[in-house]
C-alpha cells in the first residue's frame, strides 16, 4: 500500500486588507515627520546638564540632549555634522538660546548613555510577550573607506503582542545564542507574563524556566515549537510541562495545525517590529563602537514606540 505525503501548497493570491482607521493613521504618519515630536519642549528644558560636574572638566549638555541629538540623526538620516547644523538652524529660527553639542562631543558621549528608556505604552494586566532576534549590518574598517567585509550585530527584542511596543532590547555580537539572552530581556520587563512565545531556537530548558519564574504564580504559558523528534521531559521538570503538551498536540494534529491552535502564528508581530525598524531606520548601524551601537539600538526601539503611539493601522481582511 502506497503512503501519501501532503505537500504544502502556496496561495496564488495574497489576502487583501482594508484599513478601518485611515484618518487617524494618516494624521500619525504626518506627525512622524514633525520636528516638534522629536525636539519637544520637555527635551529643550532638560537640555543643559544640571548635575555634578566631572573632575577636571565641565559638562554642558545633559544625557537627554545627546539622546535627542542621536534621535534626530536617525529619524532624518543625517550625518553627525549635518545633524549639528540642522539643530542649530532650528534653534536660530525659533529664537531658542541653547547651545548645540558638536559632533565630536556627541560621538564621545553617546557610548556612555547606558540603558536608554524605550518608553513603551502600559498594558493592562499580564502581557503576552513575543521574543526574537535579527541582524543589523555594521561598518568595518576606515570611516572614509567602504567596508572590506560584511559584519553584523544581533539585536534581540521582546514585544508586547497587544500594543506592538518593544519592551526590551539587547544588542550582541552575531555569534551570540538567542536563548542565552532571554534572562537579560526578561529583566527589563516589569509586567507579569500571560504567555511567552518564541521560535524553535529558544527551545531550551533555561528559557522555559526563566519565563515561568517571571510570574509569581509560575503560570506563564510558554509557546515554543519543540524540535523535530523531541522527547518528553520527566514529570519532575515542572517548567517543561508546556513543552510536553506541545509535543503531544503536534503528534496528534500535526505541526501546521498546532501553529494555529496554540497561537504561535501571533508571533508575526515581532517579525513586523523588525521590518518596521529596518524600513524606517535602515539596516545598517551608524555608531562605530559596540557601546554606541547598543545605545543606538535602544534609541531606535524608542523611535518605533513613539511612532506607534502616534497611530498604527487597524486592518481587516476583505474578499
Amino acid at each position: 500500500m502506497k503512503s501519501f505525503q501532503f505537500k504544502r501548497t502556496q496561495r496564488k493570491y495574497k489576502t487583501a486588507y482594508r484599513i478601518s482607521n485611515w484618518p487617524t493613521y494618516e494624521a500619525g504618519l504626518r506627525q512622524r515627520g514633525s520636528v516638534t515630536v522629536w525636539l519637544s519642549e520637555d527635551a529643550r528644558e532638560a537640555w543643559r546638564h544640571t548635575g555634578q560636574r566631572n573632575p577636571g572638566g565641565r559638562r554642558v549638555y545633559s544625557n537627554a540632549a545627546i539622546e535627542t541629538f542621536w534621535t534626530i540623526r536617525m529619524i532624518y538620516g543625517l550625518a553627525l555634522r549635518q545633524t549639528e547644523g540642522f539643530i542649530r538652524s532650528l534653534f536660530e529660527l525659533a529664537h531658542v538660546g541653547l547651545p548645540v553639542p558638536d559632533h565630536s562631543t556627541v560621538s564621545r558621549r553617546v557610548r556612555n548613555l547606558g540603558k536608554v528608556p524605550m518608553l513603551p505604552r502600559n498594558s493592562k494586566g499580564p502581557i503576552h510577550l513575543l521574543v526574537d532576534s535579527s541582524g543589523l549590518q555594521i561598518h568595518v574598517g576606515n570611516a572614509c573607506m567602504p567596508p572590506k567585509r560584511r559584519a553584523w550585530r544581533k539585536i534581540h527584542i521582546a514585544v508586547d503582542r497587544e500594543t506592538g511596543d518593544v519592551l526590551a532590547a539587547e544588542l550582541t555580537a552575531s555569534q551570540a545564542r538567542d536563548a542565552a539572552r532571554v534572562p537579560a530581556l526578561l529583566s527589563q520587563v516589569e509586567s507579569e507574563l500571560a504567555s511567552f512565545c518564541a521560535d524553535g531556537a529558544y527551545d531550551k530548558e533555561p528559557v522555559h524556566e526563566a519565563a515561568q519564574a517571571h510570574s509569581p504564580d509560575r503560570r506563564t504559558r510558554v509557546i515554543i515549537p519543540p524540535q523535530k523528534g523531541a522527547l518528553l521531559s520527566p514529570e519532575t521538570a515542572t517548567a517543561m510541562q508546556d513543552r510536553n503538551r506541545h509535543i503531544r498536540a503536534i503528534d496528534r494534529v500535526g505541526r501546521r495545525a498546532w501553529h494555529l491552535l496554540s497561537g504561535f502564528t501571533r508571533r508575526s508581530k515581532v517579525e513586523n517590529a523588525f521590518y518596521r525598524y529596518k524600513a524606517i531606520l535602515g539596516r545598517e548601524m551608524t555608531a562605530r563602537t559596540l557601546a554606541g551601537q547598543r545605545v543606538e539600538a535602544r534609541i531606535g526601539c524608542r523611535i518605533l514606540n513613539t511612532m506607534a503611539s502616534l497611530g498604527m493601522p487597524k486592518s481587516y481582511p476583505i474578499a
